[in-house]
């Protein structure tokens, strides 16, 4: 009889991680996550505020999952170096075999602190957010991240002519129309560069 080789850990990326292009991470699938939401937080680990998943019992969140090449965690909890690993397989819905092994990156609450204009949402950042998001879900997808995200708000600083996002991406006129949008939508504070 053949021994089956174990299938790869995945991990619920519901941020930039959503954007294929930010990494190489093998066989993306769209997932669902229950019993979480997004909030924009920050913490004495960054200067910006980002985004972290929340415990929220009456909450979904989509995302995607994404295999962790040799199960080796080491490059990914690198990447995502502000936040802990906590073990999600029960609550993440996907088209793998029940028995995959899944992972969520959350930032403790302790941790949390609110954002401010020294410490803001980085629009480079929720571009690359955006994109991912309307690539995988479509409009409506994007419309359920804003709708799922708390903390709109932090201020968020335009700083597409010169992006501080290490991993920003190009954006279609229609991609930063649809972030604009949204942001209205929300009552979010723009706020320029100094």
């Amino acid at each position: 009889m053949m021994s089956r080789t174990p299938r790869a850990p995945y991990f619920f990326g519901y941020g930039s991680l959503v954007n294929t292009a930010t990494h190489s991470y093998e066989d993306p699938q769209p997932a669902r996550l229950a019993g979480w939401r997004r909030q924009w937080v920050q913490t004495g680990l960054r200067e910006a505020a980002f985004l972290t998943a929340v415990r929220c019992e009456s909450s979904e969140i989509d995302g995607l999952i994404a295999a962790v090449p040799g199960a080796d965690w080491e490059a990914l909890d690198e990447r995502e170096w502000a936040y802990d690993r906590l073990a999600a397989s029960e609550a993440v819905a996907h088209p793998l075999c029940p028995a995959t092994e899944v992972s969520v990156y959350a930032v403790p609450a302790e941790r949390h602190n609110a954002g401010s204009e020294v410490h803001p949402v980085l629009l480079s950042y929720l571009d690359v957010v955006v994109q991912g998001y309307c690539q995988v879900f479509g409009e409506d997808g994007v419309a359920a991240f804003f709708a799922t995200t708390g903390g709109w708000d932090v201020p968020v600083l335009d700083d597409r002519r010169d992006p501080r996002y290490p991993r920003h991406q190009v954006l279609h006129a229609r991609e930063r129309s649809l972030t604009d949008r949204h942001l209205q939508s929300v009552d979010a504070r723009v706020i320029s560069p100094v």
